[in-house]
Order: C-alpha cells, then structure tokens, then sequence
C-alpha cells in the first residue's frame, strides 16, 4: 500500500521500546549472543499464539497465565536450549527468568513472558542465564544495533538474523510496526524450532489485538515449512504499548485495516526470510495454487507440494520433474482433477490439460535456476487459492541435522 514504507531497527524501531543480545555461555560458540531482551518503557498489551504440538516447552505454560494479566512490560528469550521435557525444574525456571527480567528493568515478576529454543531435553544452566539477564539490561538500548543484537541473539541454526519493520498511518497518525524471527529446521508451524516477536507503538485493545495476530498467523506463519516438523517451542508475540498516540483500535474498521496490514507485512517479510534461511537451503520456494473448490481444498493441495521431499529435492537439482509436483497435488486428499489442471515454474507452463506441454530442454533447464522458484499450480475447480513458503532439500540438512544434538 502507498502509505505504508519499510524503516530500520526492527523491534526498537516503534516508540518506547529497547532491546539488547548478550552472550551468557549457552550455546558451545564462544561469545556467541544467546540471551535476549525486549522491554516496553510503559506497560504493553500482549498477545501470543503457540505450538500446538503436545509436546511443549515449559515457557508455554508460564505465557498462557500471564497472558490472562492486561499489560505486561517484554519478554525474555534464550537460545541454544529449548527448556522442554525438563521435568518440574524446567517450569521453576522459566518462572525465574521471567522474573528475573522483571526484577533488572525495574518492573513487575510477573510482567514478563518467556521463551526458549534449542536443543530438547537438557536442563537449562541456570547461573549462566540469570547473569545473562542481569547483563541483558545492562546493555538495553533502542539503536539499529541493538536491534540487529537481538535478532542475533534469538539464532539457532540460521545463518542470518531476520529483522524488519514498517511505518504505516492508523487515522492520522504514523505507528511503527517491528520484528524479529529465526528459525531454520523443525519448522512447519501449527500455532494456532520457530519464534517471532513483534513490538508496536501502536494502541490497540488486547481482544483485538489478539485476534488480528491469530488471524495474521494463519496467512503467515501457518504458511510455512521447512521440513514438515512441528516445533515443541513455536511462539508468535506481539507487545503493543500505545506511544504512538493513536485512537484506541477497538473495532473493526479503517484504523483496524492499516494496522493489519502493517502487521500481516512485517510478518509475511519475516517468514520469507526465514524460508529463504532453511537449514541448507539453496533455495526459497513460494507454491500458489489457484483454481480451488474451496480455500481448505486449496490449502490442503499447497501443503502437500511444499512438504514434499521429493519436489524439494528436485528443485534443489534444478530439475523440472512436474510429475512430482502433480503426484503430490493427488495425494493431498483433495477431489483434485488432472485434466483441469495447470502448472507453471517461475512463470513457465509445464503441464496442462491433464498433459505435459512441449517446452525446449534449456527453457526447462533455466525456469528452476533462480535464487527464488515461484510453483503455481491452477486447480481449475472454482475461484480459492492459497499460498505456502518452502525451501529445497539439500545434503546439507542432513549433515546439520545428523551432528545437531552431538
């Protein structure tokens, strides 16, 4: 839209927020920033959706209480453990940090979330990460640096940090939507190992806010996979403290649109980075499918194609096998019908009328080659459609995959 336009400083690029990523000795990197911090100056309305995995880190058990509190002041994340299947200890834990958060920036004990990544089972080093915390607000600040020692702090197995944020008019007034992400593998998100955060001077009312994230989650983040496994840590939050000024955003309507908006950008921007940033990937896949009798009929035909090993491995290959996209599209359990449908990639008909189409060796051969492979397959049975990021398969992600835990 023309009112809306990209701006640095991720998290810290709204009003009223600091940041900082330190290193407190988790991850085996030394130096390696693993704790981070988000505060709001002023209190912040919340709202999170999570893994529905059954098998959850204990940092979702301590958010889903406090998220029932109308105004909380950040979060605190660590990285390099994932705090899940930690036994009671693991609750007391994730307690103490989000106490201990409360307790460095001058708030309350109970008006900090809490998040974990990593790896599964190990207790987390306690004493290493309260002095991470202690020296995690030290160190808040609200310049682009600060903001990029986050987005550092927050990695796993990515190779880059994922930030971005965006100005956008709500009324009159400018807000400013931040955020940040990582995750690289066990990434197929069902919230409602990947987490994101979100910061916003924007003022909005916490039912609304809540159900415009869970709403931008389903065309975000629910969109994306990587490897088909859901994450036990998945968390999706977004602080929204009002230093923007704006009237309260507590209904449907003009303001209640640009901020979504706002908000479906930034999110839709952090899960193309992370797709791009797939563990070993060459390769970042958007599949469009068209043409469906239904958006739940299109949907299902979208996630079987991105989670296919078989069509990932081909364009990491760069090898135009349609057979492998089609196959995946009948096995989907849609009512799909071969003769109706249509499949192009990055723009290049490959099959059509339930046939394949006459294209020369080098045009096929130069339509998979692209950083960016677009996969857009017409269903041909009605008018809904739906999108899904992907990356390809390569040997590296089995080699980081193979030597994670060891």
């Amino acid at each position: 839209m023309s009112d809306l336009k990209r701006v640095h400083g991720g998290v810290v690029a709204p009003k009223g927020f600091r940041c900082a990523g330190v290193s407190c000795g988790i991850k085996t990197a030394v130096g390696a920033p693993d704790i981070g911090l988000i505060v709001s100056d002023v209190p912040a309305r919340a709202a999170a959706v999570f893994s529905r995995n059954r098998v959850a880190s204990h940092t979702k058990a301590v958010n889903r209480a406090r998220l029932r509190r109308a105004l909380h002041r950040g979060i605190v994340v660590n990285a390099g453990n994932a705090n899940t299947c930690t036994g009671p200890g693991g609750l007391t834990d994730a307690r103490r940090m989000a106490a201990l958060a409360g307790e460095c920036t001058g708030a309350g004990p109970r008006d900090f979330l809490v998040a974990s990544t990593g790896i599964i089972g190990r207790p987390l080093p306690m004493p290493k990460v309260e002095a991470g915390i202690v020296a995690a607000a030290v160190a808040l600040g609200r310049t682009r640096r600060h903001g990029a020692d986050f987005a550092r702090a927050i990695m796993t197995t990515d190779t880059v940090p994922k930030s971005c944020a965006v100005e956008i008019r709500v009324g009159k007034t400018p807000v400013r939507i931040g955020g940040a992400a990582k995750g690289a593998g066990m990434i197929a998100p069902n919230m409602a190992t990947m987490l994101a955060f979100v910061a916003t001077d924007a003022s909005v009312a916490k039912p609304m806010l809540q159900r415009l994230l869970s709403e931008v989650a389903d065309l975000t983040f629910n969109r994306l996979t990587v490897d088909g496994d859901c994450s036990t840590n998945d968390t999706l939050s977004v602080f929204a403290n009002g230093a923007a000024g704006n009237a309260p955003i507590t209904k449907a309507g003009a303001s209640c649109n640009a901020f979504r908006r706002g908000l479906l950008a930034v999110c839709e921007t952090l899960v193309k980075a992370l797709a791009a940033d797939g563990e070993g990937a060459t390769k970042r896949i958007e599949v469009r499918v068209t043409g469906g009798r239904s958006r739940s009929e299109a949907d299902r035909v979208a996630r079987a194609i991105a989670n296919s090993p078989l069509v990932k491995t081909a364009v990491h290959g760069c090898d135009p096998n349609w057979g492998r996209i089609v196959c995946a599209a009948g096995y989907s359990g849609a009512a799909v019908e071969p003769g109706k449908m249509k499949l192009r990639i990055n723009g290049t008909v490959l099959f059509r009328d339930g046939v394949p189409c006459r294209v020369r060796p080098d045009r096929l051969a130069m339509c998979m080659r692209p950083r960016d492979v677009v996969i857009a397959l017409d269903l041909g049975r009605g008018k809904h459609e739906a999108r899904m990021w992907t990356c390809d398969f390569s040997t590296e992600y089995v080699t980081i995959n193979a030597d994670y835990h060891t």
